[in-house]
């Protein structure tokens, strides 16, 4: 009797989390208004510095940005706007993970520049929010994860398109304990959210001379959820006959990504959420750390761009949050000017981090005190720059 009472809860509990879906896929469908940021009078880019070094390193990669664009900000064609109020801090003096207020003013932007922020973890004595990256992505519907790797020894120039929105991350906070000795959480899968970021992989393929689109998943065992990803990403690809589609299992992507003989032909890839978390981590550790790598998270009218690694709070604690490495967010910079339609500052931002980072490496950051400190780096790379003009 008491299990039958277990499972009603959980069934109304399941019948109430499945509903809203519902009007979710019905927004997707209707959500066919895209930016044309040539067509824009004024854009303006939102600045959240965020949490631990996230000030530290925003403050650099600001710099580099300012120097890129100095016409445009002076015209008053571009904006630089900080938002205030995304700090711990004041997230937990106004025990929301994202406040209203701050959302209001990011939705007042075009495009923004995150730094890392702190997503409380159980034990560490602050409100069990949610993470305030995930409430970001949603509210703007920043549906990819869009994450170049570059290793060019191993002659890998990947691009990676990461669904952002659904999976395990959507309802990771609405799992169900049924009783004491049985917890469920859930997989959320829809066709539209599939093909939207399916489309936005094929579309990169194209546009950029790609030959090839991998989907990685783990169908063999999530035979419904990464089954129908499958197919819709196939389905997709049929307006795409010039580009190969192949498979891969994320754990053999995990495992085997630097093998030449597995990885041959890869170049574009389209991965679920939590798959494409775990994959991008990896692949960044092996391009040289998660310190070097950036992400832009697209959607149809909003994106935003950001590092992938967190606060580090072990450099703040030990006294060397200054000497972080700022090459992510400066990373991100060129990913969004190239997103609004700067792609010649993107190139030009490339040539000189391929000079301070592989070829010339005069200045170098370890993120220990006897070397280079990330306003030391970032004026190493300023002046390379102004050589480039």
């Amino acid at each position: 009797m008491e299990n039958i009472e277990s499972i009603k809860e959980a069934q109304e509990k399941f019948s109430q989390l499945i509903q809203p879906e519902f009007e979710r896929i019905k927004r997707m469908k209707e959500d066919n208004e895209v930016t044309d940021f040539s067509k824009l009078d004024k854009i303006v880019v939102g600045i959240l510095p965020g949490d631990g070094i996230g000030p530290i390193i925003m403050k650099q990669a600001i710099r580099v940005l300012q120097e890129l664009i100095k016409e445009e900000v002076q015209s008053g064609r571009i904006e630089l706007r900080e938002i205030e109020g995304m700090t711990i801090e004041n997230r937990v003096a106004k025990m929301q993970s994202l406040p209203e207020d701050v959302f209001k003013e990011v939705k007042d932007c075009d495009v923004l520049i995150k730094g890392p922020m702190v997503t409380p973890r159980v034990g560490e004595g602050l409100p069990n929010f949610l993470s305030a990256n995930s409430l970001l992505r949603r509210g703007l519907e920043l549906f990819a994860a869009v994450r170049p790797i570059k290793i060019s020894d191993k002659n890998i120039d990947w691009t990676f398109f990461r669904e952002n929105i659904e999976g395990e991350y959507i309802w990771g906070n609405k799992g169900i304990q049924v009783d004491e000795d049985l917890a469920i959480d859930f997989k959320v899968q829809t066709k539209q959210g599939s093909e939207r970021i399916a489309r936005a992989a094929f579309e990169f393929a194209r546009k950029n001379g790609k030959k090839n689109v991998t989907i990685v998943t783990k169908a063999n065992i999530v035979k419904l959820a990464d089954g129908n990803f499958i197919k819709a990403v196939r389905k997709v690809g049929e307006e795409y006959p010039e580009i190969e589609i192949q498979e891969r299992l994320v754990d053999a992507m995990c495992a085997k990504m630097l093998d030449p003989e597995f990885n041959k032909g890869i170049e574009v890839i389209v991965l679920p959420n939590l798959y494409g978390d775990i994959v991008t981590d990896v692949a960044a550790e092996h391009q040289g750390g998660l310190g070097t790598a950036s992400s832009s998270n697209i959607g149809n009218k909003y994106a935003m761009f950001e590092a992938i690694h967190g606060t580090a709070p072990f450099l703040i604690e030990h006294g060397r949050g200054d000497y972080a490495d700022p090459c992510s967010l400066i990373r991100a910079v060129g990913m969004m000017l190239a997103h609004i339609g700067y792609g010649d500052c993107k190139e030009l931002l490339d040539k000189a981090l391929d000079i301070c980072t592989v070829t010339e490496r005069k200045v170098i950051i370890t993120t220990l005190k006897e070397d280079a400190s990330a306003e030391e780096f970032t004026d190493y790379l300023l002046e390379t720059i102004q050589g480039l003009k």
